[in-house]
């Protein structure tokens, strides 16, 4: 069964997803501190990486980085929710969602220093 809110189309779609994007990653900022820790890191190294690399393609890869971190978190958080939604108990199937979830952010976290240390020091 599909949800009752689809069906939307065209410019009012785009506009109700626009505001429930900005609704969710206001939602992340104020309940999660790892997406506040991360986005505080974010305005550390975007600027740092205007600054210190030059070539188009390397800031890229540096900023792609920052944000891939970001995206992922997000993600991670969305699945956190969505387990303790279901139920508070411990569960190994919770405990395993939220674990792949935590790996998916730390490979972003190692992604990070691998591409920011290869453009600057490749």
């Amino acid at each position: 069964m599909e949800s009752p809110f689809k069906g939307k189309t065209g410019l009012r779609r785009l506009i109700n997803a626009f505001g429930y994007s900005m609704a969710g990653l206001k939602a992340a900022y104020q309940n999660e501190d790892a997406f506040r820790q991360e986005v505080r890191l974010a305005i550390v190294l975007l600027p740092l990486a205007f600054y210190l690399e030059h070539e188009a393609i390397g800031r890229a890869l540096m900023v792609g980085s920052v944000l891939l971190v970001i995206m992922v978190e997000l993600l991670n958080s969305a699945v956190e929710a969505t387990v303790d939604r279901i139920s508070l108990e411990n569960h190994l199937l919770a405990k395993r969602a939220k674990d792949i979830g935590s790996a998916a952010v730390f490979v972003s976290l190692v992604n990070l220093a691998a591409v920011w240390g290869l453009v600057l020091w490749g």
